[in-house]
């Protein structure tokens, strides 16, 4: 590749351009910045350990400019060395291969330890067998692989499977087949269950075979969930893209819409192998996207359930005895809004339940006492846990991730913390003012430590779990010849609410100049489930390559977003284009800040959720945005698949889903539009991207419109660059008003 374009610190004029750049420069630069193009430039942007499961150390790769080394840390000794002699598995690598192989460039695709002296190596495809002591290297051989339409018992006397829609038993000792149910029929299933992705060809086709069954602990029992799509709408595409076909291929998939009665329905149903009874616990008929989560107790004939209500708005754990059939409610917990994301884990030795809850208005961890029934908060505050980590009965802790608890921290960034499992003694791993992305050993003595900020490349480090002390460093990450980088700019601004503080940063070109005027694009995705603000090192060049095309690029998190208060988040309930009004907001406090952030020229772009964002953005805010790049867009929430909006526009469907939708509020149009899906799009079925377009015509605006007939949600390979070269024309050509180029080549 060709040297990559250098960041220059803002207001300084020496740069590889004399002046500002013209238009192929910055085409030239945006492929430039791509991470395509940078990977001899970037190293250890995030160093990822792989743990050996017998937690005796963990391997890793180091890279720096023409060198990749596989170390390796033994443990608890905190010893580092390399994983294996480099020079000579080339050597070995180049005998098996027939051809030279770098020892610094090791082309090693996957390593799976499996003992202190024998690695499986991938490699070209290929895998091998490595002993780093003897240097022995040889071909591995596979073994017959586990049938995944079968099951074996724990003490190994049957195999279940299916046939005929039905759950059978084999004899491992006579091969004797018996069916254990008789009750299932096509679309009543046992032992099955439905995935997003199954597509069926025509009208009447084969959906994917499924299996799916678990035996409790003694083998008496054995749970078999009932697939039911007998009564399940279906949603369908078109497929033009089979080259060899002169007309469309029908494909079809099981999906329910929000407020739909016709659903697949995940039934759950446990059945005694030596007496045939069948038990299914007397609780709302579950749908396909409220499931029943199904966990075996240690205690001979019990389970225990969790599942949530219709809507989200109710959470439920029970225990069901599987001999009397008794149900008994552990743990209930409602919302007005929704539960998002709950976490649990029994404990049963300590006869406890551990769990996270935004009841206190901030996500908090809980421990339940299963016998006494009183529940407990062992961590209270103004702050969001993430995850729990590990939960160490050896040492009484229980470790978790969470942000916004330190004084003066950026509520993004994540630190890591143990808890005693009383609720005594928090514990601080990590102080330092930074993110900390966590990687925990297997026995939860030692953690490595990946630390940054958008702004502070990252360092990595071992660190001990029961203080916190780093022990070894692993690695820092490299930047090859920018010595004059600028970070992205990160900045504060007021919400709506005239109150809350949110976050966003802007990428500026390399060739910024201060006294010049820029138009502004905002990378958007509003989903509530997730966060846009790039909390590590990594997500610095997240918007640079756009920004090279002469755009200032901004993300922001407004008030709906996931992370922090409850309060916070429940902006976006029934309100998911409301979020926009605080990157409106955001985007005119930098223009008031910044003489070159030019408020009167600006941009939206986004992809699923994302793509809803910039559509909804032109219509919601014609006068604000001018050019918008939907792609791939859930344009009305009632078209949708239904987990999603029922969690976040909550159920029974009402007006607010009408209100919200793209696709009523055509007419509002005045901007610049191109809406974009893939043709056979499962995920977010393209409808609604084609009733918009209807909608629009309807109301006599003009827009673009591009459908890829061989792409699903997302888009790979030509069609990706292509689409790529048409989003940044759109912005070039629309925002910036020059003539924008197609004669490039994006790698």
């Amino acid at each position: 590749m060709k040297k990559l374009i250098l960041f220059v610190l803002l207001g300084v004029s020496s740069n590889i351009f004399a002046q500002a750049p013209d238009l192929r420069q910055r085409y030239q630069s945006a492929i430039d910045h791509m991470y395509s193009q940078m990977e001899d430039q970037l190293f250890n942007l995030s160093i990822n350990v792989n743990w050996f499961p017998d937690s005796t150390g963990c391997w890793y790769l180091h890279e720096a400019p023409g060198k990749k080394e596989y170390l390796k840390i033994s443990l608890p000794a905190v010893e580092k060395e390399a994983l294996f002699d480099h020079s000579k598995l080339a050597a070995a690598l180049s005998g098996q291969l027939e051809k030279e192989i770098d020892a610094m460039d090791l082309p090693i695709q996957n390593i799976e330890y499996r003992a202190v002296d024998e690695l499986l190596l991938t490699v070209e495809g290929k895998r091998f067998v490595f002993h780093p002591t003897t240097h022995v290297l040889s071909k591995f051989e596979e073994k017959k692989s586990r049938n995944p339409l079968e099951s074996t018992s724990p003490d190994s006397q049957w195999v279940a499977f299916r046939k005929d829609y039905n759950l059978y038993l084999r004899s491992t000792k006579t091969a004797e087949e018996r069916p254990i149910t008789t009750a299932g029929e096509k679309g009543f299933e046992y032992a099955s269950w439905y995935g997003w992705g199954d597509i069926m060809e025509g009208e009447n086709g084969e959906r994917p075979e499924h299996f799916r069954v678990r035996w409790s602990p003694e083998g008496d029992w054995i749970y078999s969930p009932i697939c039911d799509v007998r009564t399940a709408n279906k949603m369908y595409l078109l497929d033009w893209s089979v080259d060899t076909l002169y007309r469309p291929r029908l494909l079809s998939y099981y999906r329910g819409s929000p407020g739909d009665t016709g659903m697949v329905y995940d039934i759950p149903t446990f059945i005694n192998i030596k007496t045939g009874k069948e038990m299914r616990p007397d609780i709302p008929k579950p749908v396909h996207i409220n499931g029943v989560s199904v966990q075996w107790s240690k205690e001979t004939g019990l389970v225990y359930l969790t599942y949530q209500s219709r809507g989200y708005q109710n959470q439920f754990i029970q225990s069901y005895n599987l001999e009397t059939g008794e149900l008994k409610m552990i743990y209930q917990e409602s919302s007005k809004t929704n539960i998002d994301n709950f976490w649990y884990r029994f404990d049963e030795e300590g006869n406890r339940l551990f769990f996270l809850s935004e009841k206190s208005g901030w996500r908090q961890l809980y421990v339940l006492d299963l016998e006494s029934g009183k529940k407990s908060a062992l961590t209270k505050g103004q702050f969001y846990i993430h995850n729990v980590i590990h939960v160490d009965k050896e040492t009484n802790r229980i470790y978790f991730l969470a942000a916004g608890k330190e004084e003066n921290a950026n509520p993004y960034h994540r630190y890591f913390y143990s808890v005693n499992l009383e609720g005594s003694d928090l514990n601080l791993l990590t102080p330092e003012l930074v993110n900390h992305d966590i990687s925990l050993s297997p026995d939860g003595q030692f953690f490595v430590d990946n630390l940054s900020t958008v702004d502070q490349p990252t360092r990595t480090v071992l660190r001990s779990s029961r203080d916190g002390k780093i022990l070894l460093s692993l690695g820092e990450a490299k930047l090859v010849d920018m010595e004059d980088w600028t970070v992205p700019e990160t900045f504060l601004a007021t919400a709506r609410d005239g109150e809350t503080t949110i976050y966003g940063a802007i990428w500026r070109p390399t060739y910024f100049d201060p006294q010049q005027k820029y138009p502004v694009i905002d990378a958007s995705y509003t989903g509530p489930h997730t966060q846009r603000y790039p909390r590590n090192f990594r997500g610095a060049f997240n918007g640079q390559v756009l920004a090279e095309l002469g755009f200032i690029v901004v993300c922001v998190d407004g008030l709906g977003s996931s992370g922090r208060s409850k309060a916070f988040h429940d902006y976006s309930y029934k309100n998911l284009g409301g979020n926009l009004e605080d990157h409106v907001l955001a985007i005119r406090q930098l223009g008031e800040k910044y003489t070159w952030v030019d408020t009167s020229r600006v941009g939206i772009f986004g992809h699923s959720a994302g793509g809803y964002d910039a559509a909804h953005g032109l219509l919601a805010f014609p006068d604000f945005y001018k050019v918008g790049v939907a792609s791939s867009a859930d344009h009305d929430h009632r078209m949708e698949k239904a987990w999603w909006p029922e969690m976040y526009m909550g159920w029974p469907v009402d007006e607010a889903y009408h209100e919200q939708s793209n696709i009523t509020m055509a007419g509002k149009l005045k901007g610049k539009l191109l809406i974009t899906h893939g043709g056979i799009d499962e995920n977010v079925n393209p409808s609604a991207t084609f009733k918009l377009a209807e909608a629009l015509v309807q109301a006599d605006k003009q827009f673009d419109m591009l459908i890829f007939p061989s792409q699903r949600h997302g888009y790979r390979g030509q069609t990706w660059r292509y689409f790529t070269k048409v989003r940044w024309n759109y912005f070039v050509q629309h925002l910036r008003g020059e003539e924008p180029m197609w004669d490039i080549t994006i790698p």
